[in-house]
């Protein structure tokens, strides 16, 4: 179940992840020079997860809020960039249809998220979480201005496995499989 942290955290009910770079930080596609490589991950909320749903628009009400007098010079901008976002209004469903029916927030770290599985053990296989899978989240927004752009981001903390998901980016084909109709199961060591 959702529930709150702090005013600014909370920990999701279950959700899915996409764009998990969990274990190793990696820049954006849009990286500026120097800047820093991040965990990070997109966290797919179905729509009708209405408790998860509140709890992310009151942290970033309130994280929005701290941020006034903190980091907008004590006047609320008019334009800032909101973390919630709908899927199906911003996404390409036919390329991403798991964000279909969905909400997401992308979230990131500089530090290493903890990684546990349902009897809190640490995650430390790669393997055993990918994007596809699904989770519970603690999260915090807080607020940012960067060059002119104003807004609230998303930090992750820690993540929950709770359960196999399809894996999602299509993922690597096993070596039999890209070649399919090229190997010989003869014992002969004298193939070219």
């Amino acid at each position: 179940m959702a529930k709150i942290i702090s005013d600014t955290e909370i920990v999701t009910g279950e959700v899915r992840l996409s764009y998990a770079h969990l274990f190793t930080p990696v820049l954006p596609k849009n990286a500026t020079p120097g800047q820093q490589a991040k965990y990070s991950v997109c966290i797919l909320i179905d729509k009708s997860d209405k408790k998860t749903i509140q709890l992310i628009e009151d942290a970033v009400k309130k994280a929005f809020a701290a941020g006034v007098p903190t980091k907008f010079g004590g006047r609320a901008p008019k334009a800032w960039h909101n973390p919630l976002r709908d899927g199906d209004a911003e996404k390409d469903l036919d390329r991403n249809p798991e964000y279909e029916g969905c909400l997401f927030v992308n979230a990131n770290s500089q530090r290493k998220p903890g990684l546990i599985d349902r009897r809190g053990q640490e995650i430390i296989d790669p393997e055993e979480l990918k994007s596809g899978d699904y989770a519970k989240v603690d999260i915090n927004f807080y607020a940012y201005t960067n060059s002119g752009s104003n807004g609230v981001a998303c930090s992750i903390n820690n993540v929950l496995k709770t359960r196999d998901g399809e894996a999602l980016g299509g993922g690597n084909l096993s070596a039999a499989t890209a070649f399919e109709g090229e190997l010989d199961d003869s014992e002969d060591d004298d193939l070219i």
